[in-house]
């Protein structure tokens, strides 16, 4: 591997994992941040074979084209000389695509508890590193809100509850609205229709039997009035309904057929209906 071309870190973290110090770095390259971190010291932390281990990524088509040589500086706590060296590093995003390719059945017994620990949390706490500056696994903050009844614990559950609520409004107002433009279309659609057939209706019936054009129009901003106020308590095109009941209780399709003898008994239905709603006795 050639130190000419090894990536030089941005920035360079010890994060404690367990009572481990994993040696992790900033990469920045085209325009992008990855994280990467040590294969070899990631091996010898496991108690696994680094030869071993790297012939297994280098078998794998994905894994060894991310292999890449990183100029780290190792201090000797860590278990290295000490000093700036180039290693070979994988990017975190791929690190437990790595750890999950060894087989926990397979390594010596002494380490495969700490190999599952890796497995199930490593990944995370090195990106927390990075992202929230988290450097430690001491007390994990899952933990911490279990056990804490601090105002900021108390906090921070509220606000965790209240990004999952946001969340699943966010997809109920989606669906809602689709479902919205649905019905608006297909109310659209049966106004059009109830047009259509009152100007057929219109012409075979005998206009001196129905109530008259003003007292259609009556009627029909009666029907506004109250599907109107159905629909701020319903959020939904009530205009329908509204009608619907009209025709049903007079048994008539279309509100300018209604018998002019029965105009005034219509005009008190729909006045006692938006009474109920509005406490107003009239329109």
């Amino acid at each position: 591997m050639s130190d000419e071309n090894a990536l030089v870190p941005v920035e360079q973290k010890q994060v404690i994992f367990y009572d481990d110090e994993i040696t992790a770095v900033l990469v920045q390259g085209n325009g992008d941040e990855e994280v990467y971190v040590s294969i070899r010291q990631m091996c010898e932390l496991l108690g696994v074979s680094y030869q071993g281990q790297m012939r297994r990524i280098t078998d794998d088509p994905v894994m060894r084209k991310q292999v890449k040589g990183v100029n780290i500086t190792f201090t000797p706590s860590g278990g290295r000389g000490g000093g700036s060296q180039v290693t070979n590093c994988l990017p975190i995003d791929y690190l437990n695509g790595w750890l999950f390719s060894i087989n926990t059945n397979r390594v010596k017994p002494e380490v495969r508890e700490r190999l599952i620990i890796y497995q199930e949390k490593c990944y995370r706490v090195l990106a927390e590193a990075f992202r929230e500056g988290r450097l430690t696994t001491d007390q994990e903050l899952e933990d911490l809100l279990q056990s804490s009844r601090s105002e900021a614990a108390q906090a921070y559950r509220m606000l965790q509850a209240l990004v999952r609520l946001a969340r699943q409004q966010v997809f109920m107002e989606v669906q809602l609205d689709e479902q919205s433009r649905r019905l608006d279309v297909h109310d659209w659609q049966l106004t059009s229709y109830a047009e259509r057939l009152e100007e057929v209706e219109a012409i075979l019936g005998d206009s001196g039997r129905h109530v008259t054009p003003d007292q259609a129009m009556q009627i029909s901003q009666a029907v506004k009035a109250i599907a109107m106020q159905l629909s701020n308590k319903t959020g939904r095109n009530e205009y329908g309904g509204v009608y619907g009941e009209l025709y049903r209780r007079f048994e008539i399709t279309s509100y300018k057929l209604l018998p002019a003898s029965r105009f005034d008994e219509a005009m008190a239905f729909l006045n006692e209906w938006y009474a109920s709603l509005t406490g107003k006795a009239q329109f």
